[in-house]
């Protein structure tokens, strides 16, 4: 008798897949994505953080049970990725890292202390001192933008600024789109991070009050390192298909950088900047009647 499925660590995984048109299911033990004809893509759910799924995907009970087991992270996004419709959320699992995580973002001295310590990481330098967050917040957006125009002025692209119509996809330029399809790319695999991490995308730092708050917050982290200049590279090529093409450059990037292996171990920084003690088990407490089994996953994967 096989054992049981156990999920594998993120930082050993590949970054995540692009699917559309066809049926996920699981057929004969394996993980498949059946097109129109019959034809099956064996897919290697185990060993992915993270699969997107586009228009005219669907997808069976079974399939949803494997992928949560494994712990690969399940996104239902529009055309190119830009819109996200639906995650499922294989981690997560860890009551003391969400509640470290809350009592950081209610503690106002511990946020702006996380908050300094992202402004220091992204911009490899100390942030200015006796600034609030909201006041940061305005000076990375400023330096963001900056940021964004000299990275156009090296790859030789027209910039007209950060701006794209979610519902007139087609109608933007392609710098934008290229941008938009990369950005997608890297929140998906940093959901996933957060997730398998064991806390809670929604409680940000920086950005606030928005579902995946945090996963902007630490996405925006490795973008200029990452992304943003793949981006701007095709886009200086006027490439045909931005968005397939996009895709592809930033999995290889994610697998260059070994991106998957960093996000986690920069969460616990970032967060530890914040100079609150990890929550402890009240004396209270009382240990579940069934002990979890040790996984050799990340700590907030179900096992």
């Amino acid at each position: 008798m096989l054992p049981p499925l156990k999920p594998i660590a993120m930082k050993e995984r590949f970054s995540l897949l692009f699917l559309d048109k066809g049926q996920l299911d699981v057929l004969d033990g394996a993980f498949v994505l059946v097109d129109k004809n019959g034809v099956r893509t064996h897919i290697p759910v185990g060993g992915v953080a993270c699969l997107m799924l586009e228009p005219g995907t669907r997808v069976s009970h079974a399939a949803v049970s494997l992928a949560s087991r494994v712990g690969c992270l399940l996104v239902w996004v529009g055309e190119a990725g830009v819109r996200l419709y639906a995650a499922g959320q294989p981690g997560g699992a860890r009551s003391d890292r969400l509640l470290y995580q809350a009592k950081l973002a209610l503690d106002d001295q511990a946020r702006l202390n996380v908050v300094r310590k992202m402004y220091a990481f992204r911009f490899k330098e100390e942030a200015p001192s006796k600034r609030s967050v909201e006041q940061l917040r305005g000076i990375e957006g400023a330096r963001v933008k900056k940021m964004y125009e000299l990275m156009a002025r090296r790859y030789g692209v027209k910039w007209k600024g950060r701006r794209y119509d979610p519902n007139e996809w087609e109608s933007g330029d392609i710098p934008n789109r290229c941008l938009s399809s990369a950005t997608a790319c890297l929140y998906g695999i940093t959901e996933a991070a957060i997730l398998a991490a064991g806390y809670a995308p929604a409680i940000g730092f920086i950005h606030t009050g928005k579902p995946l708050s945090f996963v902007y917050d630490i996405a925006d982290l490795f973008k200029f390192e990452t992304i943003v200049p793949v981006a701007f590279r095709l886009a200086s090529k006027n490439p045909s298909d931005p968005e397939g093409m996009v895709r592809r450059a930033c999995r290889d990037v994610f697998r260059e950088t070994r991106l998957l292996s960093k996000i986690i171990p920069t969460i616990e920084e970032v967060l530890a900047a914040g100079k609150l003690p990890v929550p402890t088990r009240p004396t209270e407490s009382v240990p579940p009647a069934i002990p979890s089994p040790r996984s050799i996953g990340d700590a907030g994967h179900r096992s």
